[in-house]
């Protein structure tokens, strides 16, 4: 595999050259300053962390971000004696600009970023070299003027280095994952801060454009619509747009030797409004062809080609039951179970270790609506993701000559529905609104019995104010935030309207917010 010529320009075209001294972070809590400069600007100090109950540092207060703008050069890790170039514990190089623009909401003399690891070069404020410092997971960045409320400012920070992979409370591995041929960035819940600085909290969403170059032979995937895909001097530069707001937990690039599948879902409407910088439609947006973008490994292309196959199949069933898609494009990118431990439901093109089966795949793909265009305020919300996308794998299985949503409910209540007891026994481990620490946020409660919080409800309001609930829930929400609250709220009016008499209090109070298993069925 040969290295792309190092140029300045491929890196930083996004924004002027600021001069700043060249500083490593050694240690996680050493702290690293660029004090050049005078005193903090008039203003407050923009907080660290908004005190989230599982992951209080992450993301950060006294701004609003709008559109990301990163521009990534890859390389990849030397290659092994044997020639292999398969050294995956072998460090690779990132050379990057990440020129973020932001809101502010209110008076701001300084700010945080969420950025762990990687060697800060430079950072400016509409052009002007900032003062900067870190401390840990945080980059504080006071600008040369105070910012009023309300002002838009951009930020763009210069960054090389190797990206950490880092250990989540429940013991999965996210971040910068080394696959066989390249590397693979997933996000959930503090991934994302390993490899570009930002506002890392579900509760602030942005839309992005994402510019990756890499050596030639290799691909980069990312979310949204392949704008540009260019040659030269022996590198390829993959230009990606995201016009609806997005996640950063769900932003994600994948690098390899990836077969691509193109296709489309038949005739479909769509709103594909973006927030910020970069708003309008996407690729394909409007009436029409819904584009569909598959990268592949090719060790998984063979045993992943039919259900693969079946995703406009999914979209269409799912639109039935959802409401109308709501991104520009869909897809899904598929690596080495070797390489990757779980799926994951990054925007647009969900992530696979290996060839999904079916029910996995209606699962983060219905994490579009749920999770992706409606997004948790906060992580002890999850429930609201995977809740609604494990239903929506039983309501597939009704609808194709599987088991009923009930018959499964029944299973899960009756305690035979797994294998092994303990199985059965961790869905009432805790209530699906409720984990009991950022080690247990995607436990069992919050899919399987969030699920049945769910199917309670369908059983109140009856079938037709139960889908029409959903999809409006997915309406009223689309590309922002929600919480628990907001779905009760939602769902008490709603039920109010359409299914007069009906009582959610049991639904709230035994299935989503009561300890243990509830007395009846």
């Amino acid at each position: 595999m040969v290295s792309c010529p190092h140029r300045i320009s491929d890196v930083s075209r996004s924004a002027p050259v600021v001069p700043a001294a060249l500083l490593t972070v050694a240690l996680a809590l050493t702290l690293t300053s660029c004090t050049e400069g005078g005193g903090e600007a008039e203003g407050t100090r923009g907080s660290a962390g908004v005190r989230d109950l599982y992951f209080p540092k992450l993301g950060n207060g006294g701004y609003d971000v709008t559109h990301y703008a990163l521009t990534l050069k890859y390389e990849p890790p030397p290659e092994t004696g044997d020639g292999t170039g398969d050294d995956t514990e072998a460090d690779a190089n990132l050379r990057a600009t990440a020129v973020v623009t932001a809101r502010a909401t209110r008076d701001l003399g300084s700010f945080n970023l969420d950025l762990k690891g990687m060697d800060v070069e430079s950072v400016a404020v509409e052009g002007a070299a900032a003062r900067w410092e870190r401390a840990g997971q945080e980059l504080t960045v006071t600008p040369e003027n105070g910012l009023d409320e309300g002002e838009t400012f951009r930020t763009t920070v210069r960054y090389s280095g190797t990206p950490e992979t880092i250990t989540d409370p429940d013991g999965s591995r996210e971040g910068w994952l080394p696959t066989a041929d390249g590397v693979l960035a997933l996000g959930e819940p503090a991934g994302s801060m390993t490899w570009f600085p930002g506002n890392h909290h579900p509760s602030d969403k942005a839309t992005y454009d994402i510019t990756v170059t890499v050596p030639e032979g290799l691909r980069a995937v990312s979310n949204g619509e392949l704008r540009s895909e260019a040659g030269k001097d022996g590198c390829t530069t993959y230009s990606w747009h995201t016009a609806e707001p997005m996640a950063s937990y769900v932003a994600t690039i994948a690098i390899g030797t990836y077969e691509i599948q193109r296709s489309t879902v038949g005739e479909i409407q769509r709103s594909t409004v973006g927030e910020g910088e970069g708003e309008g439609e996407g690729e394909g947006a409007g009436a029409g062809g819904l584009p569909v973008y598959v990268a592949v490994d090719p060790a998984q292309v063979e045993d992943s080609r039919v259900v693969l196959g079946r995703i406009p199949e999914i979209i269409e069933w799912a639109e039935g039951n959802f409401g109308p898609y709501p991104f520009s494009s869909t897809g899904a990118i598929v690596d080495r179970p070797e390489d990757v431990a779980y799926a994951l439901e990054t925007q647009n093109r969900p992530v696979f270790p290996g060839a999904p089966d079916i029910s996995l795949l209606v699962h983060e793909l219905a994490h579009q609506w749920y999770g992706d265009s409606v997004t948790p305020k906060s992580w002890r919300d999850m429930w609201l993701n995977e809740g609604f996308a494990t239903y929506a794998e039983w309501l597939w299985e009704e609808d194709h000559g599987g088991d009923s949503a009930q018959e499964i409910f029944d299973a899960l209540y009756d305690g035979d529905y797994y294998q092994d007891a303990a199985s059965n026994e961790a869905v009432w481990d805790f209530p699906p609104a409720k984990p009991p620490s950022a080690a247990r946020i995607s436990d069992s409660p919050v899919y399987e019995r969030g699920a049945m919080v769910l199917h309670k409800l369908r059983d109140a309001v009856g079938d037709d104010a139960f889908f029409e609930l959903i999809q409006g829930w997915a309406t009223a929400h689309r590309h922002g935030n929600a919480d628990t609250a907001d779905f009760t709220a939602y769902a008490e009016e709603y039920a109010e309207k359409t299914a007069p008499g009906a009582d959610l209090t049991q639904v709230w109070e035994d299935w989503l917010y009561g300890e243990g298993k509830p007395p009846e069925a």
